[in-house]
């Protein structure tokens, strides 16, 4: 019973964390600062979203676990994101806020829930792979700075010019991160397969 209880309150905390990432772009959208601003844009990007479903993985020691609590969190987040949003619109400088708009099922919910079940479950379990020690499981742990490395470099290219600087300052940012993770994973591998290699050392003959 212990245990149930355990791996229940662990399944709630993983759910719990997908509602806060829906909540995370939005409500800081809503703050008129640059630093809530890059946060909006941060949270409202793919990446963070990836590495939420691969920590979730990581943190569960079953594979299956990993699968559904991964796309279960996702789809709560992204029911979470569009209903804020919603509820909550954007109203432009100077503009005066209109009557608000019904809350509901939209097509963004509909097609990105849809997302979150047919990625999230492979992204959990790919997460849950990467707890593999050494190499065997270095190209799984490489997922999240990779993601975040190649859609950073493609909103750089297609999205940062024609907006706010904060914008192209925020995917810059995040470029440059995920960079020195994906270099720190493989030096970190690469150092302890070295040491490993090196602490095993060939039985010495004697005469």
């Amino acid at each position: 019973m212990r245990l149930s209880r355990t791996r229940l309150t662990s399944a709630a905390v993983c759910v719990g964390a997908g509602l806060l990432l829906g909540l995370a772009g939005p409500v800081a959208g809503r703050f008129d600062n640059c630093a809530c601003e890059a946060l909006s844009v941060l949270f409202s990007g793919g990446w963070p979203w990836v590495g939420y479903a691969f920590l979730v993985g990581y943190c569960r020691r079953s594979g299956k676990e990993s699968a559904l609590l991964a796309a279960l969190g996702l789809v709560v987040g992204v029911v979470t994101y569009y209903l804020f949003k919603q509820m909550y619109p954007a109203v432009p400088a100077g503009a005066e806020p209109g009557p608000s708009a019904a809350v509901g099922i939209s097509p963004q919910i509909l097609l990105w829930g849809t997302a979150a079940l047919v990625f999230g479950a492979p992204v959990g379990f790919v997460g849950n792979l990467a707890r593999t020690p050494g190499i065997g499981g270095l190209f799984f742990r490489l997922l999240v700075p990779l993601t975040a490395c190649i859609e950073t470099t493609q909103r750089l290219r297609g999205e940062a010019d024609a907006q706010h600087p904060v914008l192209g300052f925020t995917w810059a940012a995040s470029r440059a991160a995920a960079c020195v993770a994906g270099a720190w994973i493989v030096g970190h591998t690469a150092w302890r397969w070295w040491r490993g290699r090196g602490g095993v050392r060939a039985p010495v003959d004697r005469v």
